[in-house]
């Protein structure tokens, strides 16, 4: 079976599904204090990371070494609250995809995927 990376046509579903996510947490009080002010390198990073997981290019890698997320992760305090508001808005990016290059089956794949790791990265009460 082909990589979701190929079974989406790519690179651009990717930075489409980010741009989704991002409009959210632009928009969110209880996120958006925990990304700088700028999210163009943080839209960046995500893209690229979540083409790498998906079976696309190791540019993530390439740029950043390895994903580390836990790690990457430690400096910000993440609560049940801010788990389920990424998940939320990520969830609804998610949505935005269907019939857009994603099928049903892809999306729940996804879906599965940022939930486990949003619960990974939880280190707060």
């Amino acid at each position: 079976m082909d990589a979701l990376f190929d079974r989406v046509n790519g690179e651009q579903f990717f930075v489409d599904l980010v741009d989704h996510f991002y409009l959210g947490v632009a928009g969110d009080p209880l996120l958006r204090p925990l990304y700088p002010d700028d999210l163009t390198e943080s839209k960046l990073h995500l893209a690229l990371f979540l083409m790498q997981y998906w079976g696309g290019p190791a540019t993530y890698n390439d740029q950043r070494g390895h994903p580390r997320l836990r790690m990457r992760h430690v400096p910000f305090v993440i609560g049940p609250a801010e788990r389920d508001a990424w998940l939320r808005h990520m969830r609804s990016a998610v949505e935005q995809m269907v019939g857009r290059g994603l099928s049903p089956a892809d999306a729940e794949e996804l879906r599965a995927y940022f939930d486990m790791a949003a619960h990974s990265l939880v280190n707060a009460p």
